[in-house]
């Protein structure tokens, strides 16, 4: 089973993913981010490629897709919160989108999550 990251873990790796584009997600122990794509086919294609990667790793990525945006949150469930896995995925998921446009929402990017972390 999964574990959930450690403060230090959080401390050394959710800055960097911030820095990419990935958000916190309100009132959970998760990260979010939302590519925009030129068109239908690309988003697919993105999500083929990160259906695969997620399928190895055996974690799911909670998305949807309208037209050529894809909006990704990755938690891990079975832990009931970030951990390894999530941040194993979210980096995969940067490489393969490659240049797609990054949409940011009204959250805040992603630092450490710590005061979440620290609530569980």
């Amino acid at each position: 089973m999964a574990e959930l990251l450690t403060e230090t873990e959080r401390k050394a790796e959710l800055p960097a993913l911030g820095d990419a584009g990935w958000g916190a997600v309100e009132s959970r122990d998760a990260i979010r981010k939302i590519w925009k794509f030129k068109n239908f086919s690309e988003a697919w294609g993105f999500m083929s490629r990160a259906a695969l990667q997620a399928e190895k790793l055996n974690h799911h990525p909670e998305w949807s897709n309208v037209y050529n945006v894809v909006d990704v949150t990755l938690t891990t469930h079975d832990c009931g919160g970030l951990s390894a896995l999530d941040l194993t995925l979210a980096k995969r998921m940067d490489k393969i989108a490659g240049a797609a446009e990054v949409q940011r929402d009204h959250s805040e990017p992603v630092t450490c999550l710590c005061e979440i972390h620290a609530r569980k």
